[in-house]
Protein backbone atom coordinates (compact mmCIF):
# COMPACT_ATOMS: atom_id res chain seq x y z
CA UNK A 1 0.00 0.00 0.00
CA UNK A 2 1.26 3.54 -0.53
CA UNK A 3 0.27 5.91 1.40
CA UNK A 4 0.06 9.80 0.72
CA UNK A 5 -0.90 12.66 3.79
CA UNK A 6 -2.61 15.84 1.71
CA UNK A 7 -1.62 18.62 3.35
CA UNK A 8 -4.24 21.73 4.35
CA UNK A 9 -7.12 19.09 3.76
CA UNK A 10 -6.78 16.44 6.34
CA UNK A 11 -7.34 13.57 3.78
CA UNK A 12 -4.53 10.33 3.55
CA UNK A 13 -4.82 8.30 -0.05
CA UNK A 14 -4.66 4.88 0.66
CA UNK A 15 -3.35 3.08 -2.47
CA UNK A 16 -3.62 -0.22 -2.97
CA UNK A 17 -4.11 -0.34 -7.04
CA UNK A 18 -2.04 1.40 -9.79
CA UNK A 19 -4.25 0.92 -13.27
CA UNK A 20 -1.45 2.10 -16.48
CA UNK A 21 -2.93 2.88 -20.54
CA UNK A 22 -0.52 0.57 -22.08
CA UNK A 23 0.29 2.48 -25.37
CA UNK A 24 1.22 6.32 -24.99
CA UNK A 25 1.40 5.99 -21.05
CA UNK A 26 4.37 2.74 -20.97
CA UNK A 27 4.90 1.53 -24.41
CA UNK A 28 5.18 3.93 -27.52
CA UNK A 29 4.46 1.69 -31.04
CA UNK A 30 3.80 -0.80 -28.76
CA UNK A 31 7.05 -1.22 -27.11
CA UNK A 32 7.65 -0.72 -23.07
CA UNK A 33 9.91 2.63 -22.50
CA UNK A 34 13.38 1.56 -21.54
CA UNK A 35 13.36 1.96 -17.25
CA UNK A 36 9.43 1.06 -17.20
CA UNK A 37 9.70 -2.44 -16.20
CA UNK A 38 11.76 -2.40 -13.87
CA UNK A 39 9.97 0.54 -12.39
CA UNK A 40 7.03 -1.16 -12.16
CA UNK A 41 8.35 -4.48 -10.72
CA UNK A 42 9.28 -1.80 -7.73
CA UNK A 43 6.05 -1.03 -7.00
CA UNK A 44 4.49 -3.89 -7.50
CA UNK A 45 5.50 -4.96 -4.25
CA UNK A 46 3.57 -1.71 -2.68
CA UNK A 47 0.37 -2.30 -5.11
CA UNK A 48 -1.43 -4.32 -7.71
CA UNK A 49 -0.47 -3.47 -10.87
CA UNK A 50 -3.27 -3.53 -13.44
CA UNK A 51 -2.19 -2.57 -17.77
CA UNK A 52 -4.87 -1.88 -19.51
CA UNK A 53 -4.59 -1.69 -23.54
CA UNK A 54 -6.44 -2.17 -26.94
CA UNK A 55 -3.95 -3.87 -27.88
CA UNK A 56 -3.37 -1.74 -30.99
CA UNK A 57 0.23 -2.51 -31.58
CA UNK A 58 -0.30 -6.34 -30.55
CA UNK A 59 2.57 -8.18 -28.81
CA UNK A 60 1.38 -6.77 -25.34
CA UNK A 61 2.12 -10.14 -23.29
CA UNK A 62 5.44 -10.14 -24.71
CA UNK A 63 6.09 -6.59 -23.51
CA UNK A 64 5.11 -7.02 -20.12
CA UNK A 65 6.51 -10.33 -19.58
CA UNK A 66 8.34 -10.35 -15.99
CA UNK A 67 6.18 -7.70 -15.08
CA UNK A 68 4.14 -8.66 -11.99
CA UNK A 69 0.58 -7.35 -13.00
CA UNK A 70 -3.02 -8.14 -14.28
CA UNK A 71 -2.79 -7.66 -18.14
CA UNK A 72 -6.38 -6.59 -19.56
CA UNK A 73 -6.92 -6.40 -23.16
CA UNK A 74 -9.95 -4.65 -23.86
CA UNK A 75 -12.46 -5.40 -26.72
CA UNK A 76 -14.47 -3.11 -29.17
CA UNK A 77 -16.01 -0.25 -28.62
CA UNK A 78 -16.66 1.80 -25.30
CA UNK A 79 -13.31 1.44 -24.25
CA UNK A 80 -13.81 4.71 -22.17
CA UNK A 81 -16.33 2.99 -19.64
CA UNK A 82 -14.72 -0.22 -19.80
CA UNK A 83 -11.31 1.69 -18.23
CA UNK A 84 -13.94 3.71 -15.98
CA UNK A 85 -15.70 0.69 -15.19
CA UNK A 86 -12.61 -1.91 -14.70
CA UNK A 87 -11.27 0.96 -12.10
CA UNK A 88 -14.78 1.04 -10.32
CA UNK A 89 -14.46 -2.19 -9.72
CA UNK A 90 -11.49 -2.13 -7.91
CA UNK A 91 -12.49 0.17 -6.03
CA UNK A 92 -11.92 4.04 -7.23
CA UNK A 93 -11.36 5.53 -3.71
CA UNK A 94 -8.17 3.10 -3.06
CA UNK A 95 -6.81 3.52 -7.12
CA UNK A 96 -4.50 5.63 -8.68
CA UNK A 97 -4.71 5.96 -12.48
CA UNK A 98 -1.90 6.75 -15.29
CA UNK A 99 -3.46 7.68 -18.98
CA UNK A 100 -2.58 9.66 -21.71
CA UNK A 101 -5.56 9.17 -23.85
CA UNK A 102 -8.68 10.62 -24.41
CA UNK A 103 -10.40 7.19 -23.64
CA UNK A 104 -8.43 7.39 -19.99
CA UNK A 105 -9.82 10.48 -19.53
CA UNK A 106 -12.93 8.96 -16.96
CA UNK A 107 -10.64 6.41 -14.86
CA UNK A 108 -8.59 9.02 -14.17
CA UNK A 109 -11.36 11.63 -12.29
CA UNK A 110 -12.96 8.53 -10.95
CA UNK A 111 -9.62 7.43 -9.75
CA UNK A 112 -8.30 8.63 -5.71
CA UNK A 113 -5.36 10.07 -7.82
CA UNK A 114 -5.43 10.48 -11.30
CA UNK A 115 -1.93 11.02 -13.47
CA UNK A 116 -1.58 12.47 -16.86
CA UNK A 117 1.80 12.09 -19.00
CA UNK A 118 2.62 13.56 -21.61
CA UNK A 119 5.41 11.65 -24.42
CA UNK A 120 5.49 11.12 -27.38
CA UNK A 121 2.31 10.96 -28.57
CA UNK A 122 0.91 13.92 -26.51
CA UNK A 123 -1.75 13.81 -24.25
CA UNK A 124 -5.87 14.50 -24.57
CA UNK A 125 -7.03 17.80 -22.95
CA UNK A 126 -9.84 16.01 -21.32
CA UNK A 127 -7.65 13.89 -19.94
CA UNK A 128 -5.14 16.54 -18.58
CA UNK A 129 -8.07 18.21 -16.95
CA UNK A 130 -9.77 15.12 -15.09
CA UNK A 131 -6.49 14.00 -13.62
CA UNK A 132 -4.93 15.48 -10.21
CA UNK A 133 -1.29 15.32 -11.36
CA UNK A 134 0.35 16.09 -14.67
CA UNK A 135 3.77 14.68 -15.58
CA UNK A 136 5.81 15.34 -18.74
CA UNK A 137 7.31 11.55 -18.30
CA UNK A 138 6.03 8.18 -17.32
CA UNK A 139 9.35 7.36 -15.24
CA UNK A 140 9.06 10.58 -13.26
CA UNK A 141 4.61 9.21 -12.37
CA UNK A 142 6.05 6.30 -11.45
CA UNK A 143 8.42 7.54 -9.22
CA UNK A 144 6.05 9.98 -7.54
CA UNK A 145 4.62 7.09 -6.14
CA UNK A 146 7.59 5.84 -5.03
CA UNK A 147 8.33 8.81 -3.21
CA UNK A 148 4.83 9.85 -2.04
CA UNK A 149 6.65 12.96 -0.78
CA UNK A 150 6.85 14.45 -3.89
CA UNK A 151 3.05 13.86 -4.04
CA UNK A 152 2.63 15.35 -1.01
CA UNK A 153 4.33 18.24 -1.87
CA UNK A 154 2.57 18.82 -5.53
CA UNK A 155 -1.03 18.33 -3.74
CA UNK A 156 -0.54 20.50 -0.57
CA UNK A 157 -3.69 22.80 -0.17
Amino acid sequence: MIEIDVPGTGEKLSLEHLVLDFNGTLAVDGRIKPGVADLLRELAARVQIHILTAGTFGGVETQVEGIPCVLKVLSGQGQTAQKAEYVAALGAGRTACIGNGRNDREMLRQARLGIAVIQEEGAAIDSLTAADVVCLDIAVALRLLLHPLRLTATLRV
